[in-house]
Parts: C-alpha cells; structure tokens; sequence
C-alpha cells in the first residue's frame, strides 16, 4: 500500500507514526516533510496547497490512500480534486469543509440545525459590527470568520477592546482575506473539551475526547496561539456527556450538512465549551486538531487506518469501533522565541539521544528542518513532546522533563498542561 500525507506538522508526524504501526510494510509519502519525518517517510518536493500537482503525483505514482492534515488544502477543494481522478482521499469536500473555513457558515448552520453555540451575529462592515459589541457589552469574542491558523478568535474584556480588535480585522485587514468578515458572540465560560468523530457522512466513531490548551502563558493567559499543549482523557468527558455530544451535536450537524447537499466525510471535530447549561459548540474544524491528536493517537489500541482508509473509499464505517489503552498522555508544544507573534528560524536543536529510545515518550516534530546534519528550528510550534503514564500527573511529569531536556535557544514551553484535571485528580 501506497499513502500519501498532505502537510508537515506535529499532526501530520504522530498520523504518520500511527500508520507506520498500523501498516508496517506500506510506502509513506509527505508533502516536504520535517525533521522529523525522515525515518517514517519519503519527503515529496511539493508543497501541500499545491493541490492540481499533488493529484497529478498522486495518480501518477498509484497511491492509495492519501490523508489530508492541513485546513487550507481542504478548503480549496484537495478532496474534489482527487476523487475526480479516482483516487481515495480522506476528508471532506470543499463544501463540506466550509464548516471551518467559515464561521459564519458553521454558526447559520448550528441555528438551523438546533446545535448549542454562543449568541452570535455576523458582519462584513465595521459600523454595524460595533453597533452590535455596544449593544451587547463584555465581555465577548470577536471571530475572523475565515481560516486563521488557530489566532483569529480574540477574547475581549471591554467593549472597547472589543470594538478595536473588529476595526483591525475589518478596516485594517490584520487577518487578511479571512477578516473579512467577522462573527461576533457572547462570551462563554466553563471548560473547552474536543471531540473528534470519523464519519462516513451519516455514522460517526467518536475518538477519545481531548482538552487543548491555546493561550500562549501558564494558567491560559495571554494570546491565542495554535495550541501549547494537550492531554487525553478527560475525566469530565463521562459517558454521559459523551452521549449526550452525539445526540445533539454531531448527529444533528452532520444531518444539516447532508440536507445541504454537502455531506462531510473524514473527521469532524467539535470545539466544545461545557457551560453551566450543557455542551456548546465553540467551532467546528474539518481535520485532525493539533496538538490534540498528538495526545490522543498513543493512546489508540485498534486501527486508525482501517475505518480511515474505508471512509476514503466511499464506504460505510457501520459496524467498525475504536479501542484505547488505559491510563493518560499529555503533550508540551514546544515553540520558538517570540511566538504567537513571531517565530525564529535556523536555530540549531539539542536532543538527548536517550528520548528517542524511551517507549512512553514521543517526540513529534513540527517547526524543524535538517541543515547539513544538523537539527534546526523551522517555525512557530517546534515539537510537541507526549508521554503515556498510568495516571495523567505522571504522564505531565515524564512529558515536562523531556521538553526541559531539549534545548534551543529562545525555546519556550508551558509548565502546566493539564492542571485542571490533575487538580480535579487531587481532589478526588
């Protein structure tokens, strides 16, 4: 078997290390590749959004399967482009991806479904969108309705945060062509849980739910960033709960998107807020989340590649289930000097030779590249470190001391990952 990976990230490495274990004798292929992903696959010189070249490999070197890690390929129609050459790709189309690509969609789409989410309204001009932040007050939250890298969504205080924060996007253009227009809702408080669901369109595999931590500071304060670290399981995510998410969010969701004439196939994730009233969705994305799948996959016992490769085939996952490994696993990001803002580049990477071959340790590599044999930063988020413990205390633990152990200059991580739920553990 043949399989191809769209994009080079964290996310990208831990699907490919968990292909590898699932299909030990298959081919794997990566759009360009990192430092990391070298020993897992063979790195292919075109870039993930160069979507007409990629169909053009892909079906002239027979792939069988190729996974699509990044938004913005999905966006712009990667999956259209490969099924009408014949060729199997996982995830949605670029209708059906539209329930990330714009928030606005994804919020008309929650109202008409009945789906929990904040109050919201949308705008494309600055007079009534600050009409609206007056009315409403603070605190609320002011969405770049387009793909953002994880940043568009600020937090705002007060009003007047809140009113400048809609004329940079709006007027000033900060988010560029994804600013254009903009969602802004009622502020809601509580704790963030993701839900990932493979689907098939109508049935749904829901994964280990997940808990992803954005701002760039310890107890999440500061900036939004793409996500500083994660863990899984989630003790608030009782079966009930669980329960609770299909019903009324992804089975309704994804009714709605098939009455729209835009069936989503691939994986479907939930950004959720578990308010005082119930589940509520933040936002919706169309593709494995990052870092949440690099705290998720380790902990996965059966195939990801089996229902994968069916729903990319066109069938049904009727009848399929997942397993999981007892215990925990949290991932530190590690990023560059400077980060969410800015990132440095070139910066040479020392890792201890000893957390390669630790077996409840993974190091995934996302902002690195080799230069002449050497490890260099190559980006914002540099490496996500995991580590699988018994309990998620000790997993925090193993996974903080193998992120101090690596070292670079301007290198900056959080210290407290999953304090929340080891302090809920504490108490118990």
């Amino acid at each position: 078997m043949k399989i191809l990976m769209v994009g080079h990230g964290g996310r990208e490495h831990a699907l490919l290390a968990r292909l590898r274990a699932d299909a030990p004798a298959a081919e794997l292929f990566v759009t360009r590749g990192n430092g990391g992903t070298g020993a897992l696959a063979t790195a292919v010189p075109i870039a993930p959004d160069a979507i007409d070249d990629l169909a053009a490999w892909a079906d002239g070197n027979a792939i069988d399967l190729t996974m699509i890690g990044p938004e913005a390929p999905l966006a712009n129609g990667i999956v259209d482009a490969f099924t009408s050459r014949g060729l199997a790709a996982f995830g949605p189309t670029a209708g059906a991806a539209a329930i990330e690509a714009s928030k606005a969609f994804a919020k008309q789409l929650m109202q008409r479904a009945g789906v929990p989410t904040a109050a919201f309204a949308s705008f494309t001009g600055f007079d009534g969108a600050a009409e609206w932040i007056r009315d409403r007050g603070a605190p609320i939250v002011v969405k770049a309705s387009g793909l953002a890298a994880g940043k568009g969504a600020v937090v705002c205080a007060t009003t007047d945060h809140a009113i400048e924060t809609a004329r940079a996007m709006l007027v000033d253009a900060s988010f560029g062509a994804a600013g254009r227009e903009v969602v802004i809702e009622e502020f809601m408080e509580g704790e963030e849980l993701s839900v990932f669901a493979l689907t098939d369109g109508t049935d749904a595999l829901l994964m280990l739910p997940a808990q992803d931590h954005k701002r760039i500071g310890e107890g999440d304060t500061g900036p939004n960033t793409g996500g500083m670290g994660a863990y899984a399981p989630v003790s608030l995510a009782t079966p009930a709960l669980i329960a609770r998410i299909r019903t009324e969010v992804i089975e309704p969701t994804l009714a709605a998107l098939r009455e729209a004439g835009q069936p989503f196939r691939g994986l479907l994730y939930a950004g959720l807020m578990l308010t005082p009233s119930g589940p509520r969705v933040i936002e919706f994305n169309a593709r494995f989340g990052d870092p949440e799948t690099q705290a998720m996959l380790p902990l996965l016992a059966s195939s990801l590649l089996d229902p994968v490769l069916t729903i990319a085939r066109g069938g049904s996952i009727a009848g399929h289930s997942l397993s999981w490994h007892r215990g925990a696993a949290l991932t530190t990001v590690i990023a560059s000097a400077g980060y969410p803002a800015s990132s440095t580049k070139d910066v040479p990477i020392h890792m201890p030779v000893a957390l390669a071959e630790a077996d409840d340790v993974f190091i995934y590599h996302a902002g690195t590249r080799q230069r002449g044999g050497t490890l260099v930063t190559d980006g914002g988020r540099v490496l996500a470190v995991t580590a699988t413990a018994a309990t998620l205390a000790a997993a925090a633990e193993k996974s903080r001391l193998a992120a101090a152990s690596i070292t670079f200059e301007g290198a900056q991580f959080r210290r407290d990952i999953g304090w929340r739920e080891i302090a809920r553990a504490g108490a118990a």
